[in-house]
């Protein structure tokens, strides 16, 4: 496979609550994307992914991502990652002043 160049124009945009996701590439290895939350706002309840890993990267902002299966919460500031386990159940909310941009990655996709 050649590299490949793929425009913000040509990516998938999408909701989920009120989280404003950004779907860049998906194959049968890697998916990637990008979230915006505009500030206090929150998605919506991701049920997990059942073969694979979810990376969430914070590029702008500050984000809660919370577990709800186990009731924990994990506070990620700008340049913060945060790896989620195949099936686990995961929500992001915007806890700062400025829209926040969440980076993602799933490997391998479901």
């Amino acid at each position: 496979m050649e590299p490949r160049k793929i425009r913000k124009a040509d990516a998938k945009d999408f909701m989920e609550g009120d989280e404003c996701c950004r779907l860049y590439y998906k194959t049968n290895q890697l998916v990637f994307g990008t979230s915006t939350l505009q500030p206090g706002k929150k998605g919506a309840i991701d049920p997990g992914h059942k073969n694979g890993y979810e990376i969430f990267y914070v590029a702008k902002g500050r984000v809660i991502c919370s577990f709800p299966k186990s009731s924990k919460q994990v506070e990620l500031d700008e340049g913060d990652i945060v790896v989620i386990p195949p099936g686990e159940p995961h929500e992001l909310t915007n806890n700062s002043t400025v829209e926040a941009l969440v980076v993602w990655s799933l490997a391998p996709p479901d």
